[in-house]
């Protein structure tokens, strides 16, 4: 990627900002090491790859990378063989091997998704586990990289024996001391180290009297650090105890070196592993904060659309940035930007540059869902003024050479950027020489992006196909950018209005408003009052979205009612019916307790029971219809209200019953003179001509309920299939299937349940337990459809 636009563009203090967000400082190296990428799977899976790091850091599991010490050199120093590590090495070594352990421990969570896992697949594999290894470091090393009392029998005995000799020295110079005279004494006799030679310091006129070797002396040299005669065989004894020490170190670091030599390349893989998920994590954090959305890539001839954009800097120095919007059609190629200084043109540029180079790079960019951008084979930059004395390169020259280099490599897949086209000479030229630019760019398929102040540029739109212009809004009243980008508007320079504000001479102002030529006044006059329609426009955009708005949210709230009231229609359709199936499986067992004395009687007293069977029917019969038609008191006045109609009766009609107070009801059959009708749960038969043919109204909001006990007994069926069906919603359509096949006398029913995980087999049987007129279940034989079969028998 061309190193000098992405030095315009300021990429590399993007990554700066990106590697603030890093938990090390290795992280943060590999972050700042991110160059632009153009591979496009590469691009997509490393975007994936951060949007699964932010999903996991803010989940539940509170992921967060571990400690990343850089063993870069320890691991150097393993690969010459023979060559020991020091305890701060071997520390290091500890440490990585300990964080290796535990972040591939914290991807076993259970709270994080498999989804994610697999995202980091490729890292989690590459990290070691080494138990015997960390935990040998570790218990010969402690947390100051010393060397434990603990790491051998050995030095644990040298160390006892080097503290009570060192113990026993201290007593016995602090013996000697105190037998000096008081005027060969300093204010402070505390026994001291020189030279690693336990002393102590006496004045300078009791070197004779002391004796020994003096070892240093004080800055005045009035004061002696002296090693007496008594005490040099105990300080041989202690420096031999201490070169003892040094030698049984050496062979303990030596003995761990070996020990982890054979895992070198292990932990290298796993060193890089938690340095890229320490960069995934730094780029998600980032993404968080900067709140960046998921973005979509596509080839260059496929246009971009940016939403919402802001440029990073920017934002991290807390400045207001107004975000901006724009999109380029795959027909569309070079966007020309006009408008005055200050308007935000050139970071609208380098925005763009920016966003580009971050998102091939694998890192966000701070801008909303939905955005896409193209992934591009190189970025062109000539942006900002490259003049230099020691080149002999002027303003201009040195925007040819720059646009030279984009006109010799640029392809149809390249960005190019220019800020201030044509500027530096004369206008004329600039204009012209900047359109021809442009127009090879644009016929090339180059996606150019440019910034211009010449009038005769942006005319380039009407001219050259694949050109448009643009222009970033400007207050015309407080004379102050917008930031606001119009697509499709060249902008104006308001250079007069500006010094109309600075309070030049009204003559002057006057005189060079003349000078102007005519078109230019014209296009001027027409750019200002496209400029006062798009405002108008942008303001009735936004009122329509408010009231767009307002619309979706009462046509959900009328949605949200309408849902409440079918609710309550489910659950009135549904009190119903259990009250009426309640009221027909008393009446039925009621016969069944008649028919049964009936049989128990004796035959002198069963004209009798018949009777009294009689009555208690009628009896029954009457209540069940005057259950029903307090339930029909319920409904409203409209839906109990019947309409006679003209023709004879037939089968299937609703007819109105005098005999039930006018009732609505169903011939099921026709006898002769008589009609049999069912009622609710009531059957009974009554005179042809007694009934009126009506319309069962059904308008929309109204209930209609249906009872299934209510058909015919030839209606029964064999077999019922509740599969699909919840445990707890299979209790009307069963007790229904059972009613009909005892009406219509069948010796058994099959019920199909699949076999699944049993809870709807078990809810079978539990409502068949309870069922009287059931004399017996069982799941169903081989041939029936085994334990995915009940069958019930009746008596």
């Amino acid at each position: 990627m061309n190193a000098h636009a992405l030095a315009v563009i300021e990429f590399g203090p993007a990554l700066d900002l990106v590697a603030g967000h890093a938990a090390s400082s290795l992280g943060a190296e590999r972050v700042r090491s991110s160059t632009p990428r153009v591979e496009r799977d590469w691009v997509v899976r490393e975007h994936a790859r951060v949007s699964a790091m932010r999903t996991l850091v803010t989940g539940d599991s509170s992921w967060h990378p571990q400690q990343i010490p850089d063993i870069r050199p320890s691991l150097s120093r393993l690969r010459v063989e023979g060559a020991s590590l020091d305890a701060t090495h071997l520390l290091g070594v500890r440490n990585l091997l300990r964080s290796s352990r535990l972040t591939f421990e914290g991807f076993r969570d259970d709270r994080i998704s498999p989804v994610i896992v697999a995202m980091f697949r490729a890292e989690i594999d590459d990290l070691i586990i080494a138990r015997s290894e960390e935990k040998a470091i570790d218990s010969a090393i402690d947390d100051d990289a010393n060397v434990k009392d603990e790491a051998s029998p050995a030095l644990r005995r040298i160390r006892r024996e080097l503290r009570g000799a060192q113990g026993e020295l201290v007593k016995l110079l602090e013996k000697i001391a105190s037998r000096l005279d008081l005027h060969h004494q300093v204010n402070d006799m505390s026994v001291t180290v020189r030279n690693g030679r336990f002393v102590i310091p006496v004045r300078r006129e009791a070197r004779a009297v002391v004796g020994g070797i003096v070892h240093d002396t004080s800055s005045t040299g009035a004061t002696l650090f002296v090693e007496p005669p008594a005490a040099v065989e105990a300080g041989n004894r202690i420096r031999e105890l201490q070169s003892e020490e040094l030698r049984e170190i050496d062979r303990i670091l030596a003995g761990l070196t070996e020990e982890i030599r054979p895992i070198r390349e292990e932990m290298a893989a796993a060193l890089q592993s938690l340095i890229v998920l320490d960069s995934l994590y730094a780029r998600a954090r980032f993404a968080r904060k900067l709140n960046c959305g998921r973005i979509e890539f596509n080839d260059p001839g496929d246009g971009f659309s940016i939403l919402e954009g802001r440029h990073p800097l920017l934002v991290e120095q807390g400045i207001s940035v107004v975000p901006f919007d724009l999109s380029l059609e795959p027909s569309e190629r070079t966007l020309l930007i006009s408008g005055p200084n200050t308007g935000g043109k050139t970071v609208l540029l380098k925005s763009l540059g920016l966003f580009a180079a971050m998102a091939q790079s694998g890192i966000p960019v701070p801008a909303a869902d939905e955005s896409r951008l193209a992934i591009f084979d190189d970025i062109y930059a000539d942006v900002g003024d490259e003049q230099s004395i020691s080149s002999s390169l002027s303003t201009f020259s040195a925007h040819l050479r720059n646009l030279s280099e984009v006109l010799q490599s640029a392809t149809n897949a390249s960005l190019v950027l220019i800020d201030e086209l044509g500027s530096g000479t004369d206008p004329v030229e600039g204009a012209a020489l900047g359109g021809a630019i442009l127009e090879a760019l644009t016929n090339r398929g180059s996606l150019s992006v440019a910034t211009t102040h010449l009038g005769a540029l942006k005319e380039l739109a009407a001219e050259v196909p694949g050109v448009v212009n643009a222009s970033l809004q400007f207050d015309p009243v407080a004379l102050a950018p917008t930031y606001r980008l119009i697509k499709g508007i060249p902008g104006r320079s308001y250079g007069l209005s500006i010094a109309r504000r600075l309070a030049l001479p009204e003559e002057v102002l006057q005189r060079a408003e003349a000078r102007l030529p005519t078109g230019e006044r014209d296009i001027n006059a027409l750019l200002a009052e496209l400029e006062s329609r798009e405002q108008t426009l942008g303001e009735r955009e936004k009122e329509s979205a408010l009231i767009a708005d307002d619309v979706r949210a009462r046509a959900l709230r009328v949605a949200e009612r309408e849902t409440a009231v079918r609710e309550k229609e489910r659950t009135a359709e549904r009190d119903a019916r259990r009250e009426a199936r309640r009221l027909l499986l008393e009446a039925r067992s009621e016969v069944d307790r008649t028919i049964r004395e009936l049989k128990a009687s004796a035959e002198a007293a069963a004209d009798e029971t018949a009777r009294e069977a009689r009555r208690r029917m009628e009896r029954l019969a009457s209540e069940a219809g005057q259950a029903m038609a307090e339930l029909e008191e319920k409904r409203p006045d409209d839906e109990r209200r019947t309409t006679p109609l003209d023709g004879d009766i037939a089968e299937g009609d609703f007819v109105s019953v005098p005999a039930l107070d006018g009732r609505r009801a169903r011939v099921m059959e026709l006898r002769g003179q008589d009609a049999i009708i069912v009622a609710g749960s009531v059957k009974m038969t009554v005179p042809r001509k007694s009934l009126a043919r009506v319309v069962a109204p059904n308008e929309p909001g109204r209930i209609q309920i249906n009872i299934r006990g209510d058909v015919p007994e030839v209606e029964a069926k064999s077999e019922i299939d509740v599969r699909g069906f919840r445990a707890g919603d299979i209790e009307d359509l069963l007790m229904q299937a059972v009613d009909s096949a005892v009406r219509a006398d069948l010796k058994s029913l099959r019920i199909i349940h699949g076999k699944g995980t049993g809870a709807l087999r078990e809810r079978v049987a539990e409502m068949l337990r309870k069922e009287s007129r059931v004399s017996s279940f069982r799941l169903g034989a081989w041939n029936e459809g085994g334990a995915g079969v009940t069958v019930a028998e009746f008596s």
